[in-house]
Parts: structure tokens; C-alpha cells; sequence
């Protein structure tokens, strides 16, 4: 599935929501489901700045694919549902793909009416340091 499939099925399960309520449960339920990080790779290095809690993401390439790992502290399971929703469109990618990745679906599912603006600065660092390790790794691949 590419990475427009993965953002229109997106798309079509927030549409399947009128409430504002239901969007952000959604989102915190996508969060429980992600697994967990190795508390080994919850450094300083990987957090994501910018965020109002802690966020943690890293990334590794298999078979010129990358695949990315994320976490929160526990008390902040919107955000690890983001980090989740990100990870679900862009890991298992080509890391080009990655680093040029139109993230259309979050407008599309109005996350501008769902999140903070402390949250919305968080989300954008952590598409940021995603499309970072894209270009770091698309550059190693070349």
C-alpha cells in the first residue's frame, strides 16, 4: 500500500465520525495500539522537541525500506496516537518516498480542530525528524 492509500484509509475511517469527541478517541485508542518502544531507544537524542510531553521516535532501514518506532510518556496518549498515525503512513517506506511525503490527511481530517496549537507544533516536529531520517537514509541509499 502506498503512502496515498495508506493517507485516504485514513481519510475514510475519520469520516466515519461527525463528532469532534470521536476523531480525538479515535486517535487515542490508534495510540494504545501502537507498540511499545524499547525503553533503551527513549534517549534524548530521539525525542521530538516541541512537543508539550515527551515523544520519542526513531527509525531504521531494512531492505532499503524504512521503519519507524514511536512512544510518549503514558500521560500523553494523543500524542502517541499521532506518533501512531504517522508511523502507520510512513513506516515501511522507501526512504525518498519518505522525505517527500505529502501528508494531505491531516487537514483532510481537520486535526486543525482536534489538537492544541502546542499540539499541532509538536505534530509538525515530529513529521519533521520523520522526513529527516527520510532524506538522511535516501542520501546513504543513493
Amino acid at each position: 500500500m502506498t503512502i496515498n492509500e495508506k493517507q485516504d484509509e485514513i481519510i475514510e475511517e475519520f469520516d466515519l465520525f461527525d463528532d469532534q469527541l470521536d476523531k480525538t478517541q479515535y486517535i487515542i485508542d490508534l495510540g494504545k495500539k501502537l507498540p511499545p518502544m524499547p525503553e533503551s531507544a527513549r534517549t534524548d537524542e530521539n525525542r521530538i522537541m516541541g512537543c508539550q510531553s515527551k515523544v520519542w521516535v526513531d527509525a531504521e532501514l531494512k531492505d532499503n525500506r524504512l521503519y519507524f518506532y514511536g512512544d510518549s510518556e503514558p500521560t500523553a496518549q494523543i500524542s502517541k496516537g499521532l506518533v501512531g498515525l504517522l508511523i502507520r503512513v510512513l513506516s515501511g517506506e522507501k526512504p525518498e518516498d519518505v522525505a517527500n511525503a505529502d501528508l494531505y490527511f491531516i487537514p483532510r481530517v481537520g486535526m486543525g480542530n482536534l489538537i492544541t496549537s502546542l499540539r499541532a507544533g509538536g505534530l509538525a516536529s515530529m513529521i519533521e525528524r520523520m522526513k529527516a531520517y527520510g532524506r538522511t537514509y535516501a542520501n546513504q541509499t543513493a
